[in-house]
């Protein structure tokens, strides 16, 4: 990974505009409230490390999909109360995110103020990068902070456009991101072993073709385990299958073994003829499961085969459940696979980094998520990264 810079190449802050594009896009419910504060929590260092410094702190971030048009429910000042709670400081709001408002509201700060700017995407020229709306933002700030690592698979004026107007610069949360990627898959430890799950193989294959070219072990869990078994020649019965993507599952296994990458499948699952919590439920081989049955979990032969790669690894990266991990019993595989991985990685043994919304969800499910290395909420953009995609707003850092 290329070099880029970051909070600790700026110096004498006091006084200086610094924009700063977080991710503020988080759950609110039905009246209006916050409901998760992660995204906000993520960001918090950043902010409160700047405003220290004496910098005045102007956030940019975008809430929803208003398309262009300014859209009453998704004002950020609907925010701003749960990122004052998150920081523990005042925070300033402005109507918008250029122009007079802005600019007064600018101009009314004082050294370690903190301001939130109205939602860029009440512009059309934000999510096309548009060069006027881009400099527009610009007139505001004497430094550009990126902090939205979420946000970096986008081309965006806020998350890319300002970084060629503004001494651009990584914050803390961008920073621990790219850090931990570059161990997961830039330059890793091996043995590399991936995790990845999840319904289908249709949302994954670039993700999938990419990753059997830089691990040594990529284990496919969840309902896409049945597309490749079922390629393989398996009978899945009514499990979820997409029997149409049998000659892609081949192609990327002909791919790994070209690679010397060994593909881990179960051989065992847990089965049941209906999908709802306590259903009852059998364990079968692979090669047995009933006609009228479906595989809603790998079973503890699996689990077994599973953990003893990751016992073998030096680096694990996971994206995706092994099972329906939302309803018991069948999220035993993902919490007992989540629960060795945290071992190995609190010994010391394993650098471990998952992302993805249901992958964290899992892991908080497991009771694991602090003891892994890293877990990313980026979502778009972890998963454009396993793919090994050019992410924009990351790009444009490294200069």
């Amino acid at each position: 990974m290329a070099s880029f810079k970051t909070l600790d190449d700026l110096s004498d802050l006091q006084g200086k505009r610094v924009l700063v594009r977080v991710d503020l896009n988080v759950p609110v419910n039905a009246e209006g409230k916050v409901t998760d504060k992660t995204r906000i929590e993520r960001v918090a260092p950043t902010i409160l490390e700047l405003s220290k410094k004496g910098a005045k702190v102007i956030l940019l971030a975008h809430f929803g999909r208003p398309k262009g048009a300014p859209v009453a429910e998704m004002s950020l000042s609907l925010i701003a109360p749960s990122v004052e709670d998150v920081l523990g400081a005042k925070v300033a709001t402005a109507a918008d995110c250029i122009g007079d408002a802005a600019a007064a509201a600018v101009a009314a700060m004082k050294d370690g103020d903190i301001l939130l700017l109205e939602n860029t995407r009440f512009h059309k020229g934000e999510e096309k990068n548009d060069a006027d709306f881009t400099k527009a933002l610009a007139a505001n700030g004497d430094i550009y902070v990126n902090d939205a690592f979420s946000a970096a698979h986008r081309a965006h004026s806020s998350t890319e456009g300002l970084a060629q107007l503004l001494p651009a610069h990584a914050g803390r949360t961008m920073q621990a991101e790219l850090e931990a990627l570059e161990k997961g898959l830039g330059q890793p430890a091996r043995p590399v072993v991936a995790i990845v799950g999840g319904a289908k193989v249709s949302t994954k294959i670039d993700l999938l073709m990419n990753l059997v070219k830089k691990v040594d072990a990529l284990v496919i869990g969840g309902g896409m385990a049945n597309t490749f078994l079922a390629a393989r020649g398996t009978n899945v019965g009514k499990s979820l299958c997409e029997h149409d993507l049998a000659a892609t599952a081949k192609q990327i296994m002909v791919e790994a073994a070209g690679a010397g990458c060994a593909i881990v499948l179960p051989v065992d699952g847990v089965v049941a003829r209906e999908f709802k919590a306590g259903a009852d439920n059998e364990v079968v081989d692979i090669e047995a499961i009933p006609a009228d049955a479906m595989v809603l979990d790998v079973g503890p032969k699996s689990i077994e085969a599973v953990n003893e790669w990751i016992s073998k690894a030096e680096t694990l990266v996971w994206n995706g459940p092994l099972g329906a991990f939302e309803i018991a019993p069948f999220d035993t595989a993902t919490v007992a696979v989540a629960k060795h991985a945290a071992a190995e990685t609190k010994a010391g043994k394993l650098v471990s980094v998952a992302g993805g919304g249901d992958t964290v969800s899992a892991l908080n499910h497991a009771g694991v998520a602090d003891d892994f290395t890293y877990i990313s909420t980026a979502g778009g953009a972890f998963l454009e990264w396993m793919e090994g995609k050019e992410l924009p707003g990351v790009t444009v850092l490294q200069r």
